[in-house]
């Protein structure tokens, strides 16, 4: 048998750590995990998924005339597992505030019932999109087809329980949440970004929608479209400045097809529609319409200047 000689290795690693922890000012004093697990995470977002639709995502071998007692069952296991993940994050958010334990507790249980509290919401608000998809596709047989199968729906469960995460300020869990989906379908959401109901994500690989985007009811989007920043606002210290709105605006019944880039903080009026492949930067007008061809002369841009992200 092999015989690796790694004591360097470890020697090494421990001096790497201590120096980033030095440069980052964290405490060196002993103690456990001090962030949220994205395991953890994966597992609670697996069992919420179930309690939001339980005869479709939940258990295999679940009956409908026990629906109610796997839902109350598996929301309490849920949510008790969430509140030690809020907990981490929260003694981490909130490290500088010299809060006690007891503080950091009753802050954590009231985010976690207030999550909890808004899962009925969650649930009306995901009815519409899956509807939404069903409806705006000639391919879906059914809405349970597009429940279990559409990456765009998976994308907007995530998006949907990962923003109520953002309101109440867990950004990490948010950010986690995101990012599960992401992995998942290619499908890039902010938490922060503010979606309407009846939304519809067709295909989806490739969508990108910023932290401060906000999308009316009823929007439709394809695969590989970006609403994005066009350029990031830098500080005197030359840093950049974060949390200024810097993503579209996209109002009620709009529809942007596939490889359209929208960048900064532009407002596309209700009912228009965006056609293929637009990289546009300037607002259009409710009932507009925009083609490549159009785009063109709608505004031109520093290409370096330009950065289509989130």
């Amino acid at each position: 048998m092999a015989v690796f000689e790694i004591n360097s290795i470890v020697d090494s690693l421990k001096s790497a750590r201590q120096d980033w922890r030095a440069s980052q000012h964290r405490s060196r004093e002993p103690g456990g995990r001090e962030f949220p697990s994205p395991q953890a995470i994966a597992g609670i977002l697996e069992d919420l998924k179930g309690v939001l639709f339980p005869m479709r995502l939940g258990p295999l071998c679940l009956r409908q005339e026990s629906e109610d007692f796997y839902i109350g069952h598996t929301l309490d296991s849920a949510l008790h597992a969430l509140l030690g993940q809020v907990r981490l994050e929260l003694q981490y958010e909130l490290r500088e505030h010299k809060l006690s334990s007891n503080d950091i507790e009753q802050k954590a249980v009231a985010c976690v019932q207030s999550f909890a509290n808004a899962l009925p919401e969650i649930r009306r608000m995901l009815d519409a999109d899956v509807l939404a998809a069903y409806q705006g596709d000639p391919a879906a047989r059914s809405v349970d087809e597009v429940l279990l199968c559409y990456p765009g729906v998976l994308a907007m469960i995530h998006h949907r329980i990962a923003h109520q995460f953002y309101n109440q300020d867990l950004h990490l869990l948010a950010r986690m949440s995101s990012e599960l989906a992401h992995s998942q379908t290619g499908i890039d959401i902010h938490p922060g970004a503010q979606i309407g109901p009846s939304f519809f994500i067709d295909h989806g690989t490739g969508v990108v929608i910023g932290e401060t985007a906000i999308i009316g009811k009823g929007v439709r989007i394809y695969q590989a479209v970006t609403l994005g920043a066009k350029r990031f606002p830098t500080d005197a210290n030359g840093k950049i400045e974060k949390g200024l709105p810097r993503h579209p605006i996209v109002e009620d019944d709009v529809v942007i097809y596939a490889g359209a880039t929208i960048l900064g903080r532009v407002t596309l009026g209700r009912g228009c529609t965006i056609g293929g492949n637009v990289w546009l930067i300037n607002d259009v007008p409710a009932g507009g319409h925009v083609t490549q061809a159009d785009s063109q002369g709608m505004g031109t841009c520093d290409p370096a200047a330009a950065v289509a992200g989130a």
